[in-house]
């Protein structure tokens, strides 16, 4: 262990023996996601740096302090990315908040999401003990996945020390279409696309218009371009576009209705809910600005075929998450005490009692 880890693993028995709450915290960009944020804060930026990057394998290894921002700028100077695009929302995001959060931007649909991209991570268990699970190469995939498991657990499991992350080569070429259209007609055509082959890269739906990103070589961009017609926007407009769908820095994200996200199948119907709407993921992820109640919103959502998830509230007492079913709970309860049995990672991050 580095002297900063055996610190931390010092500080985590110490809060075990004590039954003290602890908040794994790197920028703190995401503490709007979730539940309760309870505990000392536990400050992971100063644990930072790329340890290996080979650009020619696809891999990068970081330590989770490490900016994301930093992150990517040493990818793209070897022409490579993050495919899953994630979120920043603010200037200080790290590494390790990336992967605890587990939250994927517009390219999410075609590229994969955040887990689908982590080969392996290292962490500090509430016992205080290093692990370290999946490996460093696409291929590895051995063994229980709990590299995977550790995306979107929100720091409650372990202290994550550092990750290693597939990567994906920036497109040669990429150009963004508009259409006029009603939602339920953009869903259609999303998923008509979806089954053709098309480099799509990103799709989103909002009041009237229906964007679509193609990502990949010259030749096929062009050619999709010609095929499909619409309007094409100049590069800087339609960088803020996806930029602003990203970061929610679009106008449909401010205000202060509640903001839902309903994931559901690409093909599922209309979301029939009070408020406004925007649609990505080729029809997968409805996001719904509302004052609705909560258990109406979770009942459509479970009506068509998926969950909802009450993104950004000032009032969280109806729940972030889905509710869960017994045999779930029973299944997360367990991960719990296997992995932190005194309890102190971010108690109540996810659910209430967890």
């Amino acid at each position: 262990m580095t002297d900063i880890e055996q610190a931390w693993a010092g500080q985590i028995r110490e809060a075990a023996a004590h039954k003290t709450p602890l908040r794994i915290r790197g920028g703190g960009t995401k503490d709007f996601y979730g539940q309760s944020l309870d505990g000392t804060v536990l400050d992971t930026r100063a644990h930072r740096g790329v340890i290996s990057y080979e650009p020619t394998e696809l891999v990068v290894k970081v330590r989770a302090g490490t900016p994301l921002a930093e992150l990517e700028a040493a990818l793209a100077a070897e022409g490579q990315m993050l495919g899953f695009e994630p979120p920043h929302f603010g200037d200080g995001a790290t590494v390790g908040g990336c992967v605890a959060a587990g939250l994927s931007g517009p390219r999410r649909a075609t590229a994969g999401a955040v887990r689908d991209f982590v080969l392996g991570v290292t962490l500090l268990d509430g016992r205080g003990e290093r692990l370290h699970f999946g490996g460093e190469v696409m291929k590895n995939v051995a063994g229980y996945d709990v590299a995977r498991l550790m995306t979107g657990s929100l720091g409650t499991l372990g202290l994550l020390l550092d990750v290693s992350i597939k990567v994906l080569p920036l497109p040669v070429a990429e150009a963004t279409l508009r259409f006029e259209m009603g939602a339920d007609e953009a869903v259609a055509q999303m998923n008509r696309w979806g089954g053709q082959p098309l480099p799509v890269s990103a799709t989103s739906w909002i009041a009237g218009v229906l964007t679509l990103r193609l990502s990949g070589a010259e030749a096929a961009v062009v050619a999709a371009c010609q095929r499909l017609g619409g309007e094409r926007l100049d590069d800087e407009r339609a960088r803020a576009h996806w930029q602003g769908l990203r970061e929610h820095s679009h106008g449909f994200f401010g205000g202060d209705a509640p903001l839902w996200r309903l994931s559901v199948p690409s093909v599922a119907g209309p979301i029939g809910l009070a408020g406004s709407q925007l649609i990505e993921w080729g029809g997968a992820q409805r996001w719904v600005r509302t004052e609705q109640d909560a258990a109406s919103i979770r009942a459509r959502a479970e009506a068509l075929g998926g969950h909802a998830t009450l993104f950004r509230a000032a009032d969280k007492a109806a729940g972030v998450f889905q509710p869960l079913v017994p045999t779930l709970r029973g299944i997360h309860q367990r991960l719990k005490h296997s992995f932190d049995p005194a309890g102190i990672f971010s108690p109540g991050r996810l659910y209430e009692g967890l």
